[in-house]
Parts: structure tokens; C-alpha cells; sequence
């Protein structure tokens, strides 16, 4: 198997990617495609959807290897559940599956999408339309992500803004921080964490259910 295209997305690594997609809907990123499938004729007509699904490889944790239970941090990082009732990303054959909305088409082509929750450089495999009649199953059970409500952080920026970060970019900044990015286990209120949404590098602290930005710098790989 091998990949159609990679992304081009503003997270240079794990942390701090969002742990589902559409939850940072203005993370704005790009679908570039292989030279064997740099075609327009490959796009044509998925401008009348308004989102993809989009089948990806988990490249960042290669050689880790799975095991039968993970630990989801839904559920505080703790207790088990089984690898195939989890979304966990240490999986037998690694492969991811999200759904985006298409911004636009761009020539190239091009897709660029927004809500991605992949590291940029991640290979892709397919890319598919979401269809609403099927694909969307109003009465659907969550089983624990249901019983166990998503814990939301405010966000606070404590420091000064760069004007090129102001809106769009401001705001997914914003909507990445509030996921709380954070391993469970992590909660000591002191320790600054580094969350890099390119063009910037933010250090943010987490405390009273805050997420406090202490400096946002450029990114330099």
C-alpha cells in the first residue's frame, strides 16, 4: 500500500494534536498529492462535498509496536480498555481514519481542508467523500467516551500577541489549548508545556482549569 498524498498541517509533532478531528475546526491544512495522482481528473467532482473522509498512517509511531489494551485518556489514562474499542494511535497495523471539511481545491490539486488531527508529513492513503445518508447515525452509542463527559479547558493568553497571529490563527490556537492537550497524568500547575501550531511555538501552564499563555514565538524547526 502506498500513500496518495501527505499533509501539510500546522502541528510539527504529537503534542498537542488534537486527539479526534473537527475539534480544532480552524486548523486550517493542506492535501498534496503524489505525482501519480497529481491529476485533476483524480478531484473531479468532490467540490459538491462539503467534507472527506481521509485514511492515514500513524508514521510517528513506528517500531512502538500495540498491545491488546490501551489506557484511553478519556478515562483519566487508568484503566484498560480493548485496542479495538479504542481509537487509541498504537494500533496492529497503524492506520487512521478522519473526517475533514474541504475548504477548497486548489490547483495542483490540491485540498485544503480544515479539522485535521495529523502531524504534518502524515502519509495518506485514500481519500473518500463523507456521505450524510449513510455515514451519519443520529442514535449511534459512544459507549465510555458517552459516560465520560470531554473535559474542556478556558484559555487565558497572558502575554503579547503577535500581530501575524491574530485572528484565524489566534483562534485555532485557542480551540488546540482547550482540548487540553496534556497527558493525564500530567497536572503539576508549575511545569510549562510547548505546543507548536506553525507558524509559532506556545508555552502555556494549566491551572484552576485554565490554560494560560505565557509565550507565543516563532517557530524554528
Amino acid at each position: 500500500m502506498q500513500p496518495v498524498a501527505y499533509i501539510r498541517s500546522p502541528f510539527a509533532d504529537k503534542f498537542g494534536v488534537p486527539r479526534q478531528s473537527n475539534l480544532a475546526p480552524h486548523v486550517i491544512s493542506e492535501i498534496v498529492f503524489e505525482p501519480a495522482f497529481r491529476n485533476p481528473e483524480c478531484v473531479r467532482g468532490i467540490e459538491a462535498f462539503s467534507h472527506l473522509w481521509v485514511i492515514w498512517g500513524f508514521h510517528c509511531n513506528e517500531g512502538a509496536g500495540w498491545h491488546p489494551t490501551v489506557r484511553p485518556p478519556r478515562l483519566g489514562g487508568n484503566t484498560r480498555m480493548g485496542v479495538f474499542a479504542t481509537r487509541s494511535p498504537f494500533r496492529p497495523n497503524g492506520l487512521g481514519l478522519s473526517v475533514v471539511r474541504l475548504v477548497s481545491v486548489e490547483d495542483g490539486p490540491v485540498l485544503r481542508v480544515s479539522g485535521a488531527d495529523m502531524v504534518d508529513g502524515t502519509p495518506i492513503y485514500d481519500v473518500k467523500p463523507y456521505i450524510p445518508y449513510s455515514d451519519s447515525i443520529p442514535d449511534a452509542s459512544g459507549g465510555f467516551t458517552s459516560a465520560t463527559p470531554r473535559h474542556m479547558l478556558e484559555v487565558q493568553i497572558d502575554c503579547a500577541l503577535p500581530k501575524a497571529a491574530v485572528g484565524e490563527w489566534e483562534t485555532a490556537m485557542m480551540e488546540v489549548l482547550a482540548q487540553d492537550p496534556r497527558p493525564a497524568y500530567q497536572q503539576d500547575p508549575e511545569r510549562v508545556y510547548y505546543v507548536i501550531l506553525k507558524p509559532f511555538e506556545v508555552s502555556f501552564r494549566v491551572y484552576d482549569g485554565v490554560a494560560h499563555v505565557v509565550a507565543i514565538r516563532s517557530y524554528k524547526p
